[in-house]
């Protein structure tokens, strides 16, 4: 058995390239990456100005959730603007989810003295893998509110003096509040990725026939989830930013905490 379970929280090193240390993380991510261009450009070249079924079924999936985009920052400008990233990280997201699935990750790799490093290592069961997801949408978010509102009037939402002493601590608490994304959307991420894929070996170790296969199945619908969970609350936490900043700076900040506990429970 000691042989076949093989669980590492850590990316584990493979190699060097130019001094720089590759992990098996990296190497998954490159490949994911890659399949995604390669399919991308696929795509691209197989569009006609006559559509057929296939390519019908894809605009209206792509015109939804473009909708969606539209209808939550209210502008179709903004939609334009944003859509693209939200649909970028969920589309990564998902795929690093779902190609953890393929048969052969975990069976190949190397053997460093008698320890067997696979050489693939599930894109989003590292943190830091997650943590670099959410680093971007956390500099995506701050530079919106930045970009759209001016750096006085989005540094208001954060430093409000005409609210004396109350306004400075209700500040304060935004600004932990932002902080706390950081590790509220890599953590979750990680922690339902990591812990799908420490259930899925253990359980294929010992009880190989029969019980994965809803398991997996399970662990599918996780990894779609945890995508649109991410990309979801990137989009809300952008129309949150790019929201004038209102008088009432109280009543602001509750709704902004009712947003963030809900962020936080799910």
């Amino acid at each position: 058995m000691e042989g076949k379970l093989h669980i590492n929280l850590a990316a584990e090193k493979i190699g060097n390239i130019f001094g720089l240390p590759v992990t098996n993380t990296l190497i998954t991510t490159w490949i994911v990456i890659g399949l995604l261009i390669i399919l991308g450009i696929v795509v691209r070249k197989k569009i006609s100005l006559v559509p057929g079924k296939l390519q019908n079924a894809l605009e209206m999936l792509v015109e939804y959730f473009f909708g969606l985009v539209e209808e939550t920052l209210g502008s179709r400008k903004l939609a334009k603007r944003y859509f693209p990233l939200i649909a970028t990280i969920f589309i990564f997201i998902l795929a690093g989810n779902l190609f953890d699935f393929i048969p052969f990750i975990g069976s190949i790799g190397v053997y460093h003295g008698n320890e067997f490093i696979p050489l693939l290592h599930p894109v989003n069961a590292d943190l830091n893998s997650t943590l670099a997801l959410a680093i971007i949408s956390f500099f995506t978010i701050e530079f919106s509110g930045i970009l759209t509102l001016g750096f006085l009037k989005y540094g208001s939402k954060f430093v409000n003096f005409k609210g004396g002493a109350m306004g400075l601590i209700i500040g304060l608490i935004e600004i932990i509040g932002n902080l706390a994304r950081l590790i509220s959307l890599s953590f979750r991420l990680f922690g339902a990725i990591f812990a799908g894929e420490v259930l899925l070996l253990v359980i294929g170790t010992f009880v190989p026939l029969f019980l994965p296969i809803p398991l997996m199945a399970f662990e599918i619908f996780i990894g779609v989830l945890q995508a649109g969970i991410f990309a979801v609350l990137t989009l809300a936490f952008i129309k949150i930013a790019i929201a004038e900043p209102h008088g009432d700076h109280g009543k602001e900040h509750i709704a902004h905490g009712e947003l963030q506990r809900a962020h936080i429970n799910k």
